[in-house]
């Protein structure tokens, strides 16, 4: 056990998005830029729904927590890249690396499962209007999104766990930005593939399942608006046609990803990229563009602010004046 410690690799290697050193000074202007829209953009969502009581419902609870969710997924990789951009040689300690591979599982796997249950709350809202207060309560509400991070704990644990007992002893480079599970359990000096399979099923299991109960739940649903034809089910149209976007942002690239999962393309890095950086960014801009009530709240939001910041600056004004 000792001899396996003291051989086991302190660190591994990041390659990054690129060698050029002038596509790496524009990816860090760029990243930086999108990094803070990420951040501010969903905050303000998170803001609009705690600040407006009209917002308090189940669907803008969950809304919330996608947010911080993207917030979260766009972290944990992210400001590493960035700061990699500047820097030669571009590393990651192990304890970092397992990190890196235990957030990564436990924010996609969070947010794959709320997605679900944001499904099921428009299920319950558009198929059973009437039973919706009863069904959706706060209580269920709150399990839901607890429910979620649990779900996401539990799996990257166990996902991790087929990961850290593995003996590192040698290559310790990652042709990638970040510490990706399927190349970094490339390296082990062992043969991987039980590990593979186990964490493959692991991941493959959730995943499927998800996407089952999404498209499941949405062809019920757009059968139900389908048959109706009322002002509420206009309204219901556009709000799952935002849910029906992110659902397809969030999923395409982890199915292209997880097809071939131990292989490594040019274009994994491009799409691990989209799910870290632009769809936290598009997920805002998606739900306040197609939905009234967010835009009215950020509104009102915006108007309390002026106006709190108004009368206390005139004061101020009125003292210089005086004096």
């Amino acid at each position: 056990m000792n001899q396996e410690n003291k051989s086991r690799v302190a660190e591994f290697v990041l390659l990054g998005l690129s060698s050029s050193w002038e596509l790496q000074y524009f990816f860090f202007m760029l990243f930086n830029f999108l990094y803070i829209i990420i951040v501010l953009g969903n905050l303000l969502i998170v803001l609009t729904v705690i600040s407006e009581p009209a917002l308090h419902t189940p669907m803008y609870i969950m809304l919330s927590n996608l947010s911080i969710l993207d917030v979260f997924l766009a972290t944990y990789a992210t400001p590493k890249m960035i700061h990699d951009f500047l820097h030669e040689p571009k590393t990651i300690s192990f304890e970092g690396c397992m990190a890196q591979i235990f957030l990564l599982h436990v924010f996609a796997g969070g947010e794959m499962v709320l997605l679900v249950a944001m499904a099921y709350d428009r299920y319950v809202a558009i198929c059973k209007p009437l039973h919706y207060a009863t069904i959706m309560n706060l209580c269920k509400c709150t399990g839901l999104v607890v429910g979620s991070w649990v779900i996401g704990v539990m799996h990257s644990l166990s996902q991790l766990a087929f990961t850290v007992n593995l003996p590192f002893c040698g290559p310790n480079v990652v042709n990638s930005y970040y510490c990706d599970l399927t190349l970094v359990i490339k390296l082990a000096c062992t043969d991987t593939y039980v590990p593979e399979v186990l964490m493959l099923l692991d991941s493959g299991l959730m995943g499927v399942a998800s996407f089952l109960l999404l498209l499941v739940s949405y062809t019920v649903i757009l059968v139900t608006v389908q048959c109706r034809s009322s002002t509420d089910m206009t309204k219901a149209r556009s709000t799952l046609t935002a849910h029906i976007i992110v659902v397809t942002l969030f999923f395409g690239p982890c199915i292209f990803i997880y097809a071939w999962p131990f292989s490594n393309f040019p274009v994994d890095k491009v799409l691990s990229v989209f799910s870290t950086v632009f769809t936290p960014i598009l997920n805002p801009i998606i739900y306040t563009l197609r939905n009234k009530e967010v835009k009215l709240a950020m509104h009102k939001l915006k108007t309390r602010y002026v106006c709190s910041r108004l009368p206390s600056q005139l004061s101020l004004l009125r003292l210089d004046v005086l004096s």
